[in-house]
């Protein structure tokens, strides 16, 4: 059986809660059972009920989440209009 350091764990809490990766995905890349990832993000979100310090981690780590997710809808955007403009563009000549 391996040691998980602290580290490990708030790491793989981190890219469950910020980058939105599944408790299934980490449990295989870290060779943790998906019970253990699940009660460490419980754990976590508990913490974060009477941990002022955690509760803003928490919240800055949501907002990242949101904000990647808004740059990558912008960047589909942006690539769908430079297609639009590069078809338009062909029609005119």
């Amino acid at each position: 059986m391996q040691t998980i350091t602290e580290e490990t764990k708030k790491k793989v809490v981190k890219l469950h809660i910020q980058d939105g990766r599944t408790i299934a995905s980490l449990a295989a890349e870290y060779g943790i059972c998906h019970a253990t990832v699940s009660n460490w993000i419980r754990a976590y979100r508990e913490e974060c009920q009477t941990n002022d310090a955690a509760k803003s981690e928490n919240e800055l780590m949501q907002e990242v989440r949101q904000l990647q997710r808004k740059l990558a809808e912008a960047e589909k955007e942006n690539d769908f209009l430079k297609k639009a403009a590069a078809f338009f563009a062909k029609e005119i000549d």
